[in-house]
């Protein structure tokens, strides 16, 4: 890749921070990097490291992390943190480097897009998120309030000042799209990928996390459960297929949600419900192999707002998903037309149970070889290609 600048890419999250954010932002770094110059500001205590041949180098920009559940100090931080990058993205861009970032925290993007154009720098953002609307659906701002008001204000403008936003979900295009001055030809479908190689997984009886229960039909719940998901839904269909002694909820994961699940069972203290801490990396595989189907349940109003990257790591094992999400989502979109799974009305705990139930008597042999194969078209292999080409571009764009 021959261009006149360098790659500049920011994020808040960056290993050794084991998000999944942090992942994906090192993957196409590394991948880009290959390539070209590539430079990361990254926000994660001990990301910095000594650069080298085909690496980033990595520059940590001092940052401070409360946890989510504390929303004023951090939003402090996050708001800290945005300054900070903005001072070094002037500091440190070129006239021809292009540039990428994620919108974590959500006030990053505005300071990214205008620093941007102040260095004549190219830039792009991968919205893994849609703020404010990501905020509306976790409950956590209302869609009349001024701060909701001044994002949609200020959203314009930004996606005015970017050269390319990259989608992961098709169904985030028609959001994106209100906006005045927001093109089809800035948007980019770059779908996340799956970490698991494509291949049906089998149920066998000697998985230490399915041995110890004695239900033929596992459900499982696994990964990080933050504001827009809904624990509860999960609890209460568990709580409604209690005496259904044949069917057991596997459930683990990380975050407020799963905090909160931990407080219902510790007074429900249901028969069919085990809570698993957070699986390690090297141990997901085993894991997620143990259940015959996952849940991912988000609240109302998903649909091109997130996208749930575990997703296709559930499908690269071969096991069916039911999704609690509108239908019109992208992951919804993928089951349907597939037939890979079911979707469930938000906020029908009722619903879910019956699904469950539907599911464990479901006969389709073919659904889990679907699922493989429908995986491997999130493959990490053409995100990168997706991710490279796009850089080409904006930089011989620039450099014309």
């Amino acid at each position: 890749m021959q261009k006149p600048g360098k790659v500049v890419v920011v994020s808040q999250h960056y290993p050794p921070d084991p998000s999944t954010t942090a992942a994906i932002v090192a993957a196409i770094s590394e991948r880009v990097a290959h390539e070209a110059d590539v430079l990361v500001l990254s926000g994660t205590a001990g990301s910095a490291a000594t650069p080298s041949a085909g690496k980033p180098e990595v520059v940590e920009i001092r940052n401070w992390m409360p946890g989510k559940a504390a929303l004023l100090k951090r939003a402090l931080a996050e708001l800290l943190f945005t300054a900070r990058t903005f001072v070094a993205m002037l500091t440190r861009l070129r006239r021809g480097d292009v540039t990428l970032t994620v919108p974590a925290p959500f006030m990053l993007p505005y300071a990214f897009a205008l620093a941007a154009k102040l260095k004549r720098a190219r830039s792009v953002l991968i919205m893994h998120d849609l703020y404010p609307d990501v905020l509306v659906m976790a409950g956590l701002l209302k869609p009349g309030s001024w701060l909701a008001k001044a994002m949609h204000a200020l959203n314009g403008p930004m996606f005015r000042a970017l050269d390319a936003v990259v989608i992961i979900g098709r169904d985030t295009e028609k959001l994106l799209l209100r906006y005045r001055g927001m093109s089809r030809d800035k948007i980019r479908f770059i779908p996340n990928w799956a970490t698991l190689a494509p291949g049906v997984r089998p149920l066998a009886p000697d998985n230490p996390y399915r041995s110890p229960l004695a239900a033929r039909y596992v459900v499982g719940l696994s990964g990080n459960l933050g504001f827009t998901h809904d624990p509860v839904i999960v609890f209460e269909a568990a709580r409604l297929l209690r005496d259904s002694s044949d069917i057991h909820f596997l459930l683990s994961g990380w975050g407020v949600g799963f905090e909160q699940l931990k407080g219902m069972q510790a007074e429900a203290k249901l028969p069919n419900v085990t809570l698993v801490d957070r699986i390690a990396d090297e141990k997901l595989e085993t894991f997620l192999s143990a259940a015959n189907v996952w849940i991912i349940p988000y609240r109302k109003n998903v649909a091109g707002v997130s996208v749930p990257s575990r997703f296709y790591n559930l499908l690269a094992i071969g096991r069916p998903v039911i999704l609690v999400s509108e239908a019109d989502a992208e992951a919804a979109l993928t089951v349907t037309e597939h037939d890979v799974g079911w979707i469930v009305t938000p906020g029908r705990p009722d619903e879910l149970a019956e699904t469950v139930r539907r599911a464990a008597t479901s006969q389709d042999p073919g659904r889990a070889e679907r699922a493989t194969e429908i995986s491997r078209r999130f493959d990490f292999t053409a995100a990168m290609a997706g991710y490279s080409d796009l850089i080409r571009e904006l930089a011989q764009e620039k450099s014309d």
